[in-house]
């Protein structure tokens, strides 16, 4: 990769522990971390990029597993940066990419709208959001999408619609090398006035059955039809089980936890026993949640 303009305005670092920016608190370092100023100074650097850069885009980091040996290239992180959160009329939002989930939640009851409570249950941020179709308490992100704005590795930057991707359960497939900067978003007007107490109620079942106080990265496996994945794990006697400092939460049995001391390949190590005992039990291959990324130790 070539060495960076001086003309980018965002903050780079070299060699910078991920660890810092995911939610598990572990992980090896990335070769170049940018957190940029706005959209146009993202745009510049990606421009700056060679061809073949491997390009990260971290927004909490709570989906996110980044082994040991670190990660190669870029980690463009949107959290602090594509933050714009702006209501428009008819019950639309525009939001940038790094927006916590949980911000959009709150704000749109402030404006008086409905249908975004959901929103406080997802521990990441927007893009994390859309990547993934992240959801909660029966909501799904693209029920909510109005159209996403995106940008390509030469950091152009333009409109999309719904129509263009495959949206399924936690999977959303679209054009290849294009990451989400923003979307628009519809709601209803909160007709009883409710929502902040359907917000406090969610976060209060949230607390009561998750482990929130402890590191985790939020549901590590996805439910398989018809069946939940905590269900499954329980069955096989594996809530509270540790390997190293990681340990499947006695809340919830599909959370891992940091005990305080784990690596990233406690958490993989972990991932991958969860699975397979599940598999050998049950004759159901779970699925992860979670993005692993990254070289082994």
């Amino acid at each position: 990769m070539m060495a960076m303009a001086e003309s980018l305005r965002g903050e780079l670092r070299y060699n910078e522990p991920m660890s810092r920016h995911t939610s598990w608190r572990v992980g090896g370092c990335a070769a170049r971390f940018f957190r940029p100023a706005d959209v146009n100074d993202l745009a510049e650097y990606m421009r700056q990029l060679d061809p073949g850069e491997p390009v990260y885009w971290v927004g909490l980091g709570s989906n996110l597993l980044v082994r040991d040996g670190g990660l190669e290239g870029s980690v463009i992180a949107v959290h602090g940066a594509l933050s714009g959160l702006v209501f428009e009329t008819d019950g639309q939002v525009l939001a940038g990419a790094g927006v916590p989930c949980a911000r959009i939640a709150r704000q749109s009851v402030r404006q008086g709208l409905a249908g975004g409570e959901f929103f406080a249950g997802i521990p990441g941020t927007l893009g994390g959001a859309l990547a993934m179709n992240a959801g909660a308490f029966g909501g799904e992100t693209w029920e909510r999408v109005c159209e996403v704005q995106v940008m390509d590795r030469q950091g152009r930057v333009h409109w999309r619609q719904p129509a263009e991707y495959q949206i399924g359960y936690r999977t959303v497939a679209g054009p290849r090398d294009e990451w989400f900067v923003a979307a628009r978003l519809r709601f209803e007007t909160d007709a009883d006035g409710e929502g902040r107490a359907r917000i406090r109620e969610m976060l209060a079942r949230r607390g009561a059955t998750q482990p929130t106080g402890e590191p985790s990265c939020g549901s590590v496996f996805r439910n398989p039809p018809g069946d939940h994945a905590a269900r499954l794990i329980e069955a096989v006697g594996l809530k509270g089980f540790a390997i190293g400092g990681a340990r499947v939460s006695d809340k919830h049995a599909n959370f891992i936890v940091n005990t305080g001391a784990a690596r990233a390949g406690d958490m993989e190590a972990l991932i991958t026993h969860v699975r397979d005992t599940v598999q050998a039990r049950f004759d159901v291959l779970l699925e992860p949640e979670v993005q692993i990324v990254g070289r082994p130790a």
